[in-house]
């Protein structure tokens, strides 16, 4: 019998930016993280409080400040959580030695075959250790959701939350699970989306309820066979997927949203040439290379549209990400051009730098290209970030 655990910091980025700041942001009750109060970008998080007046994240830091007027805004401390993430991740290894991260504030533990080590107690009462254990060390307070496999730990965290009156832990015995999810909403269900949910209520399938009074042929006719076996083995609580022990950050992402919507593309190429310096300068000073370069753009109608490419070798220089993030940028631009009012990048398929074959016959990057950025790194880390930069993004 697997023994899943999922472990959700709770309001993270809040948690993070009231620990940064406890003089300002650390006594702020509303606090919004995200950007200023002139920014014209998105919430990130909002703190309890906040959310009481309709503060979600995603939305527009404008439409929160006139939900909840009162609110403190502050930037995210992107620095500052990853680190903490990475010390809430060694914590949680000292409990199972196989911790997955499922993003920068969720972590899965499979304690499958440990029983032995917690003298069979009960799994609730070991992640109400690791709860406190983790309180204790880190400052920060995770909700915690179990069960046979990750699908339900996920939907188990999700309803322990505080946000959703919850108590901080939530395991589903084994055997529990049907009746567990004849509780639970079709949108409680992961990747569940608005558009797939608006679809199922059109047959009246509102709950997983509504889906288990039928049989997988009924669901057959009603969507692709692939969807239909898929919500099938959702709304029965099966998922064969295994915790893995992912060590790796999945990528490095970094995005601007502008004060005032970008027409011309001089002015777009300038911004992503300033976000992909910071990106690649970050991705290097952890040690990594990647494989993928992404861009997205959300233009001045809020619709998002990106990119990608992945490279036939890793590579670490900002020449070569520069150039495939402006092949991106054109595509994106070329499809429609309109005021944009973000860009973005993102570097992913990261993997040590030592693993770089440096005579790849596809590689698209020279010796002289990861010399030069790394005596750039070199010359920023003893003058500063500002001290050396491209000539197209200086006054």
């Amino acid at each position: 019998m697997r023994r899943i655990l999922l472990a959700d910091a709770d309001a993270f980025y809040v948690a993070v930016a009231r620990a940064v700041d406890p003089d300002g942001a650390g006594k702020a009750a509303l606090l919004i993280v995200g950007g200023s109060r002139e920014s014209r970008g998105v919430v990130c998080s909002a703190s309890y409080e906040t959310r009481k007046f309709g503060v979600r994240s995603a939305m527009p830091i404008a439409r929160a400040l006139r939900l909840c007027p009162d609110a403190m805004c502050v930037p995210v401390p992107f620095k500052e959580c990853v680190r903490r993430s990475a010390e809430i991740r060694q914590a949680l290894q000292h409990y199972t030695p196989v911790v997955e991260g499922a993003s920068i504030d969720e972590w899965y533990l499979d304690l499958t075959g440990t029983e032995g080590i917690y003298k069979n107690e009960p799994l609730a009462a070991t992640a109400h250790r690791i709860r406190e254990g983790l309180r204790a060390q880190t400052g920060l307070t995770l909700s915690i959701g179990g069960g046979t496999n990750k699908l339900i730990a996920k939907m188990a965290v999700d309803r322990a939350k505080p946000s959703r009156g919850g108590e901080g832990i939530l395991i589903v015995e084994p055997g529990a699970e049907q009746d567990f999810l004849r509780s639970c909403a079709l949108a409680d269900i992961p990747l569940v989306g608005p558009k797939f949910q608006a679809r199922l209520a059109l047959r009246g399938l509102i709950t997983a309820e509504d889906v288990l009074r039928h049989d997988l042929a009924a669901l057959e006719r009603w969507m692709s066979k692939r969807e239909a076996h898929w919500l099938w083995n959702r709304v029965h609580g099966h998922d064969e997927g295994d915790v893995s022990h992912r060590t790796m950050n999945r990528g490095i992402s970094r995005d601007e949203t502008f004060g005032k919507d970008l027409r011309e593309d001089s002015d777009i190429e300038r911004e992503l040439l300033r976000l992909v310096t910071r990106a690649a300068a970050d991705m290097r000073g952890d040690g990594l290379t990647a494989r993928t370069v992404a861009v997205r753009l959300r233009d001045w109608d809020f619709k998002t549209r990106s990119a990608q490419r992945t490279l036939p070798e890793p590579v670490v220089s900002d020449r070569v990400i520069l150039r495939v993030a402006h092949e991106l940028l054109a595509g994106l631009r070329n499809a429609r051009r309109v005021p944009a009012r973000l860009v973005g990048v993102r570097l992913s398929g990261l993997a040590k730098a030592e693993v770089i074959d440096q005579t790849a016959i596809l590689s698209e990057e020279t010796d002289r290209d990861r010399g030069l950025s790394r005596a750039i790194d070199r010359v920023r880390e003893k003058f500063g970030r500002k001290s050396i930069l491209p000539g197209g993004i200086t006054e």
